[in-house]
């Protein structure tokens, strides 16, 4: 918001998946969306459009029940909020763009005609396209084919974590950090020029996880603990002991941390024989869920595709962080 009101932007385009939970949100989230971001937009007189993701909706095959339909209400109805669960031509700046919501084997059709019909040559939308990385050092495989969407001259997607772009597509990655799997990974949002069809990536300064190597090696005890943790309050951090010849300076090390109000810390200990470990090995011993999942993939002699294999995995990892479990 400091931003927006910076470069007097009034417009905001937000690409899917703006609920993570498919199936519920817990009050005090839905609270804290209404008065930290829905209300603000409004009293602040920003026109927000929203696209509908496959994280917005209960079913798989059906955009009409959606996050948007059932939160946002009344403010749709006083026209301070659009949302999309349809393919729609909107206009910003007399620039025509094509909003694109999540694709799946009901609305292909009307989607696919939309495309072939516009006459836009910008598209936004929440596309889950062939070879663009969804995680860092996760490439989709199986996707929609790029070609439909060679016809515009910019294509700007959510739904993929990871920022990267390929030619005239771009997907722009999420504004902040969500799990582990998007540790040490840029966050930020865009800014878009109508004009000039410029983006302008803003970086997100701050993050959600980090990582503390400890090594009391060679070192005083003032040196082990002089590190400044205010950075770490309500964040998750992971300590990786590599070597621990003092256990009481580890001990005032983490008293220290502690006092810092962190989320969540987590340690992985010498009790794995961290210290008799190169460096990759320390490191993969902190690794996220994925990175773990790869690793062992690649180090295993399986007469399979690794790479479908790794992107099943993937998939099947990422469906499970929105199940409901009763």
């Amino acid at each position: 918001f400091p931003e927006l009101k910076k470069q007097n932007i009034t417009t905001v385009i937000h690409l899917g998946d703006i609920v993570d939970r498919r199936k519920m949100i817990s009050y005090v989230t839905l609270n804290r969306f209404r008065n930290v971001f829905v209300n603000r937009c409004v009293t602040e007189g920003i026109d927000l459009h929203v696209i509908v993701g496959n994280h917005d909706i209960p079913y798989r095959n059906n955009n009409d029940i959606n996050a948007m339909g059932e939160l946002f209400g009344s403010y749709t109805e006083r026209g301070c909020v659009s949302f999309y669960p349809n393919p729609t031509d909107i206009c910003v700046d007399d620039l025509k763009i094509t909003i694109m919501p999540w694709i799946h084997d009901m609305n292909y059709e009307d989607c696919m005609e939309h495309i072939r019909n516009t006459k836009s040559n910008v598209l936004f939308g929440h596309l889950s396209l062939n070879g663009f990385v969804m995680h860092k050092g996760m490439i989709q495989q199986g996707g929609m084919d790029i070609k439909p969407f060679q016809k515009f001259e910019l294509v700007c997607s959510g739904h993929f974590h990871h920022k990267s772009n390929k030619d005239n597509i771009h997907y722009l990655g999420n504004p902040f950090e969500l799990t582990w799997n998007d540790y040490d990974d840029s966050r930020g949002f865009h800014l878009f020029d109508t004009k000039t069809l410029e983006l302008e990536f803003v970086q997100n300064p701050y993050r959600m996880f980090h990582k503390i190597f400890y090594d009391d090696t060679d070192k005083t005890m003032d040196e082990v603990i002089k590190k400044d943790f205010t950075a770490y309050e309500n964040t998750y951090v992971k300590v990786i002991v590599q070597n621990k010849t003092n256990p009481y300076w580890f001990d005032l090390m983490l008293d220290k941390l502690y006092k810092c109000n962190p989320a969540n810390v987590s340690i992985v200990d010498d009790n794995k024989k961290l210290s008799e470990m190169n460096d990759a090995d320390i490191i993969n011993e902190a690794e996220d869920t994925l990175t773990i999942m790869r690793n062992y993939v690649g180090n295993s002699n399986l007469n399979v595709n690794t790479t479908q294999l790794n992107t099943l995995l993937s998939s099947l990892y990422s469906e499970s962080q929105s199940l409901d479990i009763e």
